[in-house]
């Protein structure tokens, strides 16, 4: 089975940083794309950030210039580095990844997520 786990999440005081790492493990192939997204309870999930295996990366309004996805194609992981915190960035952030398995067409599979909360 394919498998995303995210870890790195914490407790950090505004303007602090934190690095996010997700891994995607099992018989997962082809990696399109990598993202992450965050969720505040009583809120729908949002886009973070994502990267394509080419490298294009593409990020949403609010963390632009505070945090870099990067990626590592052979280890199919993902990094979040996340700097200048504020506490609105408090969620809980989740990993995906868009990948083929054996006979299969791709699908997208994500993680269970990781809790980030930042203090004031």
């Amino acid at each position: 089975q394919v498998q995303v786990v995210e870890s790195g999440g914490g407790l950090v005081q505004a303007g602090g940083s934190l690095r996010l790492t997700c891994v995607a493990s099992g018989p997962i192939f082809s990696i399109a794309s990598m993202g992450w997204y965050r969720r505040v309870p009583g809120k729908q999930r949002e886009l973070v950030a994502t990267i394509t295996s080419g490298g294009i990366t593409n990020y949403a309004d609010s963390v632009k210039g505070r945090f870099t996805i990067s990626r590592d194609n052979a280890k199919n992981t993902a990094y979040l580095e996340m700097s200048s915190l504020k506490p609105e960035d408090t969620a809980v952030y989740y990993c995906n990844a868009d990948g083929f398995t054996p006979g299969r067409r791709a699908s997208l599979y994500w993680g269970q997520g990781t809790q980030v909360t930042v203090s004031s």
